[in-house]
């Protein structure tokens, strides 16, 4: 967000925490995003299959998501193309 680079924020922060130093990440920058990764990696779970219902797939993103289903490939890096992200 535009506010975070915001001068007074900046000038408050050197001033009270002297010790921290700011870097910011490029405008898009999804492979320093480690939830693009968990989207990207759900996302190829359940492309091209069918479902039932809704409560099918939110039971499915369930599992996924916060049963510990999901396999993630971290060391995989991503690349915006307009749109859309791909992997390589």
């Amino acid at each position: 967000a535009s506010f975070h680079k915001r001068e007074e924020y900046i000038n408050k922060i050197e001033a009270e925490m002297p010790n921290i130093h700011l870097e910011f990440l490029p405008e898009y920058s999804p492979d320093y995003n480690l939830i693009e990764l968990v989207w990207h990696s759900t996302k190829e779970y359940i492309a091209n299959r069918l479902f039932k219902s809704i409560e099918d797939l939110e039971y499915l993103l369930h599992q996924l998501l916060n049963e510990g289903a999901l396999i993630i490939k971290w060391g995989r890096k991503l690349k915006n193309k307009g749109d859309t992200i791909i992997t390589i």
